[in-house]
C-alpha cells in the first residue's frame, strides 16, 4: 500500500528488454535507502527491486504491466515519480493507494492559473472507472483531488510544491499518465452494480 506522496524523482538510466520483460534501472535520491524485495511505486505502479549497483537500482516490469501502463513508453533520462510503501505506524497524508493502475488516459489540456496549474485529462469510460468531484484519484502514483469530473475526463489543480518536486512538470497535452481510481469508490460501485 501507498499514500500517493511521492518521495523523489528519479532519473531512467538505463532499459533492458528480456523477452516480454522490461528491465528499468533508476537513479534517485533514495536509491542508497532500498534493498532488493523492496516494493516501490514507479508513476503509480508498485514494482519490486531486483538490483541495486552503484547509486541506482533495477526493477522489472512484465507485459501486462508494460501493455497496461505508461511504462512502457519509457525512454532514457525520463522521469519517474517514487514512493516507497506506507508504514502502518505512520500518517496517511494522501490517500489509500494500491498501486494497481486501472487503465491510463491522456492529457488533454495544461492551463497555467497564476500560480498553480489546472491539469485535465481524458480516459475510457468503458472500463467502469469514475471519479467523483472533491474525491481522490491518482496519477503516475500522485495523490489529487479531482476538481471537476465529467464521465470520461476529470481535471486537477497542482500547486508549485507538487509541480516542482513530481514528474508533473513534463506532462503536457498528448502525454500519457497512469491512474488508479480510489479504491472506496470502486467497492462501492461494484456492490451498487448488483
Amino acid at each position: 500500500m501507498f499514500t500517493g506522496i511521492i518521495e523523489a524523482t528519479g532519473k531512467v538510466i538505463n532499459l533492458r528488454r528480456e523477452q516480454d520483460n522490461l528491465h528499468v534501472t533508476v537513479m534517485s535520491a533514495i536509491s542508497a535507502e532500498l534493498k532488493v524485495d523492496q516494493s516501490v511505486s514507479h508513476n503509480g505502479v508498485c514494482l519490486t527491486v531486483v538490483d541495486i549497483k552503484n547509486g541506482a537500482y533495477t526493477v522489472t516490469a512484465i507485459r501486462e504491466t508494460l501493455e497496461k501502463t505508461n511504462l512502457g513508453r519509457l525512454q532514457i533520462g525520463d522521469l519517474v515519480n517514487l514512493e516507497r510503501c506506507m508504514q502502518l505506524n505512520a500518517r496517511l497524508d494522501g490517500h489509500m493507494v494500491q498501486g494497481h493502475i486501472d487503465q491510463t488516459a491522456t492529457c488533454i489540456s495544461l492551463t497555467e492559473e497564476n500560480g498553480s496549474w489546472l491539469y485535465t485529462f481524458q480516459y475510457d469510460p468503458s472500463l467502469g472507472n469514475i471519479t467523483v468531484e472533491k474525491g481522490s484519484v491518482c496519477v503516475n502514483g500522485i495523490s489529487l483531488t479531482v476538481v471537476n469530473s465529467l464521465e470520461d475526463r476529470f481535471s486537477v489543480a497542482i500547486i508549485p510544491y507538487t509541480y516542482e518536486n513530481t514528474n508533473l512538470k513534463t506532462i503536457k497535452p498528448g502525454d500519457t499518465v497512469n491512474l488508479e481510481f480510489d479504491i472506496i469508490g470502486k467497492y462501492v460501485k461494484r456492490l451498487m452494480a448488483k
